[in-house]
């Protein structure tokens, strides 16, 4: 039975309640070598207020995932701004 390691992210970034972490990865191949690897797991923090539970929603994305989750959440922020402007104007 392969013994499980109890692993610590390489790094870690966090923002109010929401935290990155980088992990080393590694995987067998079919030949048996085996290859290292990163990924990164984005997590978002919040608390029930009826249950008073803190919970932790968790993303894990690989290196080619990262450029794209920007895009897509500058584009969002974007959006939400422009239109709290407009917002603003009116």
């Amino acid at each position: 039975m392969p013994k499980i390691e109890n692993k610590m992210p390489i790094s870690k970034y966090s923002c109010g309640n929401i935290k990155v972490a980088i992990w080393d990865n590694t995987k067998e191949q079919p030949n048996g070598d085996l290859i290292g690897f990163k990924t990164v797991s984005f997590s978002r923090s919040y608390k029930k207020k009826e249950e008073q539970i803190w919970r932790n929603e968790v993303v894990s994305l690989r290196k080619n995932d990262l450029a794209k989750a920007i895009l897509v959440l500058q584009k969002a922020q974007e959006e939400l701004l422009l239109d709290e402007k407009e917002g603003d104007e009116e």
